[in-house]
């Protein structure tokens, strides 16, 4: 079978297209042929690796995992002899980060408990956005005490034009928030589209220092130092971030703590995360059937074109998320 794999760190570049063996399902092990899969910042921040203290847990050398691709969605092929929840045929689709990635390739082998049924009625390249970015966003404007933004509140989401972000704007949206995305000048009227009741250029804009306060900030890579960040919280108000720079997240592990403790702010990384948890996916099911949620696909690119898709993604060109299929041409913007 057709597989992204890598054997080093680095750019998209390292990156290839290989023949691997299509691996057999044993026990409660699921093999699906893959129909569609996105691509995710956090595909580009295990590439590198970023930050560079992962290294800890993906291999300080060399990469442990070669293949690529965290969002899957596709069919059941086969399942192993202890397989309780899928058979052939079934639509399904999940996270892979957990599971040795593998999404960008021809088929995924990884236990039954990493995927879920693709609910009825959803196209399965709308499927393969949903696993990481979606539930990032609804997960990032939740505390891990259950707190959560409430209808009225003043959101800001800082990214809102990428991966993570146009699901955020729109789950705030759903939520009844008044929401401020923040990008770049010519993905402004994307971020609109969205729902967005604001939206600042951050080229022009700095959102730290104009004096507006926020009931939640969402910072979905890290894009101001959390000291700056702070002056833009309303008391009691919330900060996450999803991850950034090296600096920025052992800001946010370090200050963080220290700022929610002595004072009325909460701020810091969200380490509470739940890949793939089955009660948010079914939360944005729901929106998306309520007209509520949509996804938003900037471009397809065939499998055989995945180094591009990573580079495309990597230089920050698109206006939601990029997809990769496995048809043999591409189908260029949606």
């Amino acid at each position: 079978m057709k597989a992204a794999i890598r054997d080093r760190y680095g750019p998209p570049d390292v990156v290839q297209l290989s023949d691997i063996d299509r691996p057999v399902p044993i026990d409660d092990q699921v093999l699906v042929r893959v129909q569609a899969a996105s691509i995710n910042r956090a595909d580009l921040d295990l590439l590198r690796p970023e930050p560079g203290f992962t290294r800890l847990f993906l291999g300080l050398r060399k990469p442990k995992d070669r293949q690529v691709g965290c969002d899957v969605a596709g069919v059941v092929e086969a399942v192993g002899p202890n397989v309780t929840r899928f058979q052939p045929g079934d639509a399904v689709f999940g996270d892979m980060y957990a599971y040795g990635l593998g999404g960008f390739a021809e088929y995924k082998c990884a236990p039954e408990k990493a995927f879920l049924a693709i609910p009825e009625g959803m196209a399965v390249e709308d499927a393969a956005t949903l696993p990481h970015a979606a539930i990032l966003a609804i997960q990032g404007l939740r505390r891990r005490d259950g707190r959560t933004v409430r209808s009225g509140s003043k959101v800001l989401i800082d990214g809102a034009s990428g991966n993570v972000g146009p699901f955020a704007v729109q789950v705030a949206k759903a939520m009844g928030c008044e929401v401020t995305g923040v990008c770049s000048a010519n993905k402004a009227d994307f971020v609109r589209s969205l729902g967005a009741d604001h939206v600042i250029d951050y080229a022009t804009v700095d959102y730290t220092t104009t004096g507006e306060r926020y009931d939640w900030i969402l910072d979905v890579h890290g894009h101001h130092p959390i000291l700056r960040s702070r002056r833009a919280l309303r008391s009691n108000g919330v900060y996450v971030t999803l991850g950034g720079p090296t600096a920025r997240i052992l800001q946010s592990i370090v200050l963080g703590p220290v700022i929610s403790i002595t004072g009325r702010k909460r701020m810091g990384l969200m380490l509470w995360w739940k890949p793939f948890k089955a009660e948010d996916v079914a939360t944005l099911a729901t929106l998306m059937a309520e007209g509520q949620l949509a996804t938003a696909i900037d471009r397809r690119f065939p499998l055989a074109e995945v180094v591009d898709a990573l580079h495309y993604v990597d230089e920050g060109h698109p206006k939601g998320k990029v997809v990769i299929t496995m048809s043999d041409e591409p189908r260029g913007p949606s």
